[in-house]
């Protein structure tokens, strides 16, 4: 599951990132400052990072400063007020990947992240597989033997979720938090509806109920 880091303490712009990621199948984790986007970025599987420059207690570039000192590797995009040429140098030569001027369109940043997301693809297998099943990550398709099937954003986040467990128990909490990323359970049956959705592409038998637990994938 890819796991995008957000690090904006304006909160319109921050929701808008996370609602376009989270449609285009991102798992996303959020912070507003400085400190929590550390903490976060050092205590998370986090793919790639989106940075803002300005916030209300460090300066964006410190902190990525920082992150590249201890080791932090993944990609980052920054977003930024600041366009001038001498900004985008100073952003580059601290460690960032790309730089995003401030207004953007969520489809050219998704543009940006799937291209840098790209450049660290030979780290991962192209397809994850699990007894009879083989899921395409790049393609989003999963195959049942020698039949395929198309997925839904979600299906293909909950079934990249299954494959990278398989055997393994996983509860309704961990499943809303790793595929819708609520860190709260929203109180509906929002991930059995799409283990019911799965189940019809992939076989009901390929999902086990786990009774007052959560699903487990059969392998």
């Amino acid at each position: 599951m890819t796991r995008i880091l957000i690090v904006e303490d304006e909160d319109m712009i921050a929701s808008f990132v996370e609602k376009g990621l989270r449609a285009a199948g991102y798992t996303v984790v959020r912070g507003a400052t400085g400190r929590e986007g550390y903490e976060l970025a050092k205590n998370n599987a986090v793919d790639l990072a989106v940075l803002d420059l300005r916030l209300p207690d460090a300066d964006g570039l410190d902190l990525l400063s920082r992150l590249r000192g201890e080791g932090f590797r993944a990609p980052v995009v920054i977003l930024t007020a600041r366009n001038t040429s001498a900004d985008t140098v100073a952003g580059l030569e601290s460690g960032a990947d790309d730089y995003m001027a401030k207004p953007f369109s969520i489809d050219e940043l998704l543009a940006r992240i799937r291209l840098r997301l790209r450049g660290t693809a030979g780290e991962e297998p192209a397809t994850l597989a699990a007894g009879n099943l083989t899921l395409d990550l790049h393609a989003r398709r999963i195959a049942v033997g020698d039949a395929e099937h198309e997925l839904s954003s979600r299906e293909f986040a909950l079934a990249e979720t299954f494959l990278r467990h398989p055997g393994q128990v996983l509860s309704r909490q961990q499943l809303l938090e790793l595929v819708w990323g609520y860190t709260f359970d929203p109180g509906s049956n929002l991930v059995d509806v799409y283990v019911r959705y799965l189940r019809a592409k992939i076989g009901a038998q390929a999902i086990s109920t786990v009774r007052g637990v959560g699903y487990r994938l059969e392998v």
